[in-house]
């Protein structure tokens, strides 16, 4: 059983655009498609196309869109309501693969509200192999909470994996006693964490594990699962490093493809496969959301479609970072251009 935590849930509004995007211009696009997302649901989504047992956690109003639109999919969730409506995320796509996406804070959650949120999550995760934490945190709630909430789950027996960014990150890592067993941040996160070049680290995979085994040694979380976009992924762990490239694809839109990535990983782990293996099935599946439009999840036919993914291990040698991390979080409220 993987369970799938988020704090912050969105309908995830997709426009595509007949020409490429000209601020200040009027353009044209095709009709919206809006799925249930946030990074969680995200996950959960692969999981689930998978055959594999997962329930998505998120506070929601009971009778919101959002959770309309999770009972379509027929995902197994928990919703713990909340007197706000879920957020709405617009993603503008052009048909190169650029994909812009705004993404809008969310609603704020009072202490009753998380409390509730926090008891849900503790409930659900009896007996899970993986709780992921992902995503941003909405207003009212503490940087601190997935830090609280890993010691809490690591101690109750599941395995904890955190997607974030920014101060929830910096406070999960920093926090004594709460390092989880797997991080996944991209390029532009780890940077945030140990100083560098988002770019240089994207286009250099043995750049990229150093970086990674870097996070690993300084931070404590057992493996590292580094995202480069387009070039693929690289896996740091105590026994080593390894880099798969991503296959050749047409892509369409990367909303969601870090997320599939990480639901790769957990399907790999979960099925008792090595640490190579784990990292070739999160390429994959990373590469199969981005041939997809919005943030569909692929499933197992999109993922086999593909070319194969062969990871190679990596020396990852020890270089000379910056000691004091980076700490400048990301804003709630931002804009985003992905290169696909």
């Amino acid at each position: 059983m993987i369970v799938t935590v988020t704090a912050n849930p969105a309908i995830d509004r997709l426009l595509t655009l007949d020409e490429p995007l000209v601020r200040g211009v009027v353009g044209r696009t095709a009709a919206p498609v809006d799925q249930p997302g946030g990074k969680g649901v995200n996950v959960a989504r692969v999981v689930a196309a998978a055959g594999h047992d997962v329930v998505a956690v998120f506070p929601a109003p009971a009778h919101d869109s959002f959770v309309a639109a999770v009972e379509a999919t027929g995902l197994a969730h928990v919703a713990v309501p909340t007197r706000s409506r879920v957020r709405v995320n617009l993603t503008l796509a052009e048909a190169d693969g650029t994909t812009t996406k705004l993404n809008a804070p969310g609603a704020e959650l009072s202490a009753d509200e998380l409390g509730r949120l926090t008891g849900a999550i503790a409930e659900s995760a009896a007996g899970a192999a993986w709780v992921v934490l992902s995503g941003s945190l909405p207003p009212g709630v503490p940087d601190d909470w997935y830090a609280v909430l890993t010691r809490t789950l690591r101690a109750g027996g599941a395995q904890v994996a955190v997607d974030a960014s920014g101060a929830p990150l910096l406070a999960t890592l920093g926090a004594a006693g709460a390092a989880p067993d797997l991080v996944k941040p991209n390029a532009h996160e780890v940077v945030e964490l140990v100083g560098g070049d988002a770019d240089a680290i994207e286009a250099d995979p043995e750049l990229a594990a150093a970086t990674a085994q870097r996070v690993r040694r300084d931070f404590g979380p057992a493996a590292v699962l580094l995202t480069l976009g387009a070039s693929g992924a690289v896996l740091a762990t105590a026994d080593g490093s390894w880099f798969a490239a991503s296959p050749s694809i047409v892509p369409v839109s990367t909303v969601g493809a870090g997320d599939s990535s990480l639901a790769g990983y957990l399907l790999a782990a979960v099925d008792g496969l090595d640490a190579p293996r784990r990292l070739e099935v999160a390429v994959a599946h990373g590469s199969a959301a981005a041939s997809l439009a919005g943030s569909t999840p692929p499933a197992p036919a999109d993922v086999a479609a593909l070319a194969a993914v062969d990871a190679r291990q990596l020396s990852s040698p020890s270089l000379d970072l910056p000691a004091t991390p980076s700490r400048h979080p990301q804003k709630d409220a931002h804009v985003i251009t992905h290169h696909g």
